[in-house]
């Protein structure tokens, strides 16, 4: 039986990448040395796969920003405004980046299907010409080989490349397809005589599919084998079921298929039945998506059956997806209670579980230390630490009554205009500002016991000061208190929480340099006092404006965070939305009248089929409206979602009955609000105006442009301007020119919209 993964963590250990690309960004390290990082890291990543007693090593999965981009680069497939931006190096930054220096915006940036990895948008154009070129990739699967590794390269399949691409200026994407094939050809040509086994990522085909797309998928496949016969293909599906493709699947002509078992309803009884015999099946039995020990009493009789099935020479097992997902490796977790540490299992350790999978059902033996996973499985399902019968008892008495506002947004909206007071087209900032080496330093120190609490009280509340400062020269009209307390908008929350602990090195990659640091969610879910009212409440004795106060969803620290699987996820939603609720109530007590929670992960929770997302939608929304139900009419409740395609969820996102919605629209250049035109969406929006995720500083009429674009989809006093998202990751120099030439821009536009006719007629 042959074992492997789908791919392994990029950012090593101890988030060595990161460190070298920001470095490199700076300025402070060489490209040479940039890739001298990668090459270690690639190195030490194949190593630990090799040494685990994975039958390959995955190469092709690791990447400077995003996978999808390096595939766009390997195809050629580079937009017209990157061409002239110098080495291929910096092309590459500056499509998933923008160029600042050039005035040029980056590529559009999404989820990546229903994780919290973002990957950068392909654009494909009616004038597209590829260049591909595969050497990159090539010289990975030497460089295995040299140091003896059996290499299984991996390449994202062409349908899905061109699902989760968009065509430009009315240019239909899958006009590509015929190009794209033959590329795809070329590729598997050369592959093949190095490698054993080739993966070619398909996830879409766990998505919603037409009957045309089902033949376009095939009658691709087809020619791929056809163009290149040698080639011996791993057809890669994740993150669900087949469902109605299984069909389409299993006809592909691959050589291999594998499946995601720890996702959705997933069951392998048809695909024993209707496996061609010169497919290999491989069997994801390891969560690529969760921390938990796999439980290996579950997992062995369905590898047995399979084996017996097929033979062990047509099995393979392996991760359910990339451990990209995941940490690196548990043994850097020193400090974890050590039964909880018991309970988990890190991308290193996932790999020995494989391997340790294959060897028992090829030696038909059962080693010993199968007996400690099971002790560990007994141990966390049964423990008294994950259970609280008053939480328990909290959830049980929801009433419908419960999820409802005293009153409908049209009547309450007069309410709360009449209480705020605010000028046309309010301008505000999402939550958090730049999080500056002083304030990591404070923080370092204070952890230490270097500051003592009340020193560090006060430095919190001297920077906190500053920002309302700053935000009022800036002549914003509602202000936030930057959030300087607050080291990641889920890890701050989950840490005053009960059922939630922490691990000091367990970072994922959400895009490029950008890593989080998901809690973990192991128990019932109670608040312990107020989390954050106490600092809006001195924030808002600062100033004269509105203070805003942001929260964390449900959905959203229940998707960002390693839940357990022990308990079904809307239950542990709804105690996420009751100890929220407290804090809501809190922050109107404390004298906050505008409240934002932040559902950013909304669109990232929703199932990949149409047939599961209902029930789905139902529990997040009434979690939301949980939340933010108890407060009074004059209190204005905000929420901000991140970029996701809304079309589907539209009516949904307006059940959640939130007075105004900002999301993340610059990147699409506000093709977004198309959607909420479309429906008629009731309530105000704040679509982002600028872009900052990258450190490009908008210029006022590039501004106005956006605004303008937002007021052909919303009417002038339903819109909101903020920025995209927010501003914890950029400078403050760019914070300040951006957000100032944010505000002029409000400035012109409310001169032209100073007349009330106007306003309504327009």
């Amino acid at each position: 039986m042959q074992t492997h993964i789908l791919g392994f963590p990029r950012i090593g250990r101890k988030r060595e990448l990161k460190k070298a690309l920001e470095g490199y960004w700076k300025g402070e390290l060489s490209e040479r040395q940039l890739r001298n990082t990668a090459d270690e890291l690639k190195k030490r990543h194949w190593k630990v796969q090799h040494d685990a007693g994975l039958s390959f090593v995955t190469v092709g999965d690791f990447s400077f920003y995003d996978h999808v981009l390096d595939l766009t680069v390997a195809l050629g497939a580079v937009p017209h405004r990157f061409r002239n931006t110098g080495s291929a190096f910096d092309t590459y930054f500056a499509m998933a980046r923008g160029d600042g220096s050039r005035n040029i915006p980056a590529m559009e940036m999404t989820k990546w299907f229903n994780t919290n990895y973002h990957y950068i948008v392909p654009e494909l154009s009616s004038d597209q010409t590829f260049q591909p070129s595969l050497d990159w990739l090539e010289d990975d699967v030497a460089l295995a080989r040299r140091l003896g590794f059996h290499a299984k390269p991996v390449l994202l399949g062409p349908i899905t490349y061109l699902a989760l691409s968009k065509g430009r200026t009315g240019f239909s994407r899958w006009e590509s397809l015929p190009q794209l094939t033959e590329i795809y050809i070329s590729f598997l040509e050369r592959l093949a005589p190095q490698c054993g086994w080739i993966q070619i990522d398909e996830p879409i085909l766990c998505t919603d599919m037409s009957d045309s797309l089902r033949e376009t998928f095939l009658e691709t496949y087809r020619l791929l084998r056809k163009g290149a016969p040698s080639a011996r293909t791993l057809l890669t599906t994740y993150f669900g079921s087949l469902g109605d493709n299984l069909g389409t699947a299993l006809d592909s002509e691959c050589s291999g298929l594998h499946l995601d078992l720890c996702a959705g309803n997933a069951s392998i009884t048809d695909v024993l039945t209707a496996l061609p015999e010169h497919m290999s099946l491989s069997l994801g039995v390891v969560d690529g998506h969760n921390i938990w020990k796999t439980n290996c009493a579950s997992a062995l009789p369905v590898l047995r059956n399979a084996a017996l099935k097929l033979g062990n020479d047509r099995l393979l097992v392996g991760s359910s997806c990339s451990l990209l997902h995941v940490p690196v490796d548990l043994e850097l977790e020193t400090e974890l209670d050590p039964e909880i540490r018991s309970w988990m299992a890190f991308a290193v350790q996932k790999c020995h579980e494989i391997a340790l999978l294959g060897q028992t059902i090829d030696g038909g033996w059962t080693p010993e230390c199968l007996n400690e996973n099971r002790l560990a499985i007994e141990s966390r399902y049964l423990n008294v630490k994950t259970i609280d019968p008053d939480v328990r008892r909290r959830c049980r008495n929801v009433t419908p009554d419960m999820l409802n506002r005293n009153t409908p947004y049209a009547v309450r909206c007069g309410k709360q205009e009449k209480a705020l007071n605010l000028p046309l087209f309010p301008t505000t900032t999402i939550g958090s500002y730049p999080q500056t080496e002083a304030i990591r330093k404070a923080r370092r120190e204070y952890r230490k016991g270097e500051l003592s609490p009340a020193a560090y009280e006060t430095f919190l509340k001297r920077t906190i000061q500053e920002v309302v400062e700053q935000q009022e020269k800036l002549g914003l009209d509602v202000l936030v208190h930057g959030e300087p307390e607050r080291t990641d908008m889920v890890e701050y929350f989950g840490q005053q929480l009960e059922g939630f602990c922490f691990t000091d090195h367990g970072w994922v990659q959400s895009y490029g340099s950008r890593c989080v640091k998901p809690p973990v969610l192991y128990g019932d879910v109670s608040g312990k006092q107020p989390m954050t009212a106490s600092w809006l409440a001195y924030a808002q004795n600062l100033t004269r404006k509105p203070m805003k106060g942001m929260l964390t969803g449900p959905v959203t620290i229940l998707c960002w965070s390693f839940v357990r699987d022990a308990l079904e996820r809307e239950e542990v939603c709804r105690q996420l939305a009751l100890a929220l609720r407290d804090e809501v109530l809190d922050l109107e007590r404390a004298g906050l009248k505008i409240i934002q929670i932040d559902e950013a992960a909304l669109r990232e929770g929703l199932p990949l089929r149409k047939d599961e997302a209902e029930k789905y939608l139902q529990w997040a929304i009434d979690a939301f409206r949980l939340t933010v139900s108890g407060v009074e009419d004059t209190t204005q409740i905000h929420t901000h979602m991140c970029y996701s395609e809304f079309n589907a969820i539209l009516k949904w996102i307006a059940a959640m009955d939130a007075d105004v919605n900002s999301i993340e629209a610059s990147r699409s250049n506000m093709d977004l609000l198309q959607a909420f035109m479309d429906f008629k969406y009731p309530s105000a929006i704040g679509p982002g105006v600028y872009d900052i995720h990258s450190p490009h500083v908008p210029g006022l009429e590039e501004i106005l442009e956006r605004l303008e674009q937002g007021l052909r989809f919303t009417a002038p006093e339903k819109l909101w301007v903020n920025p995209d998202c927010g501003l914890k990751t950029r400078g403050w120099p760019e914070t300040l020119l951006s957000l100032g030439n944010m505000v002029q821009a409000v400035r012109v536009l409310r001169e032209e919209y100073s007349d009330t006719q106007n306003r309504v007629t327009r």
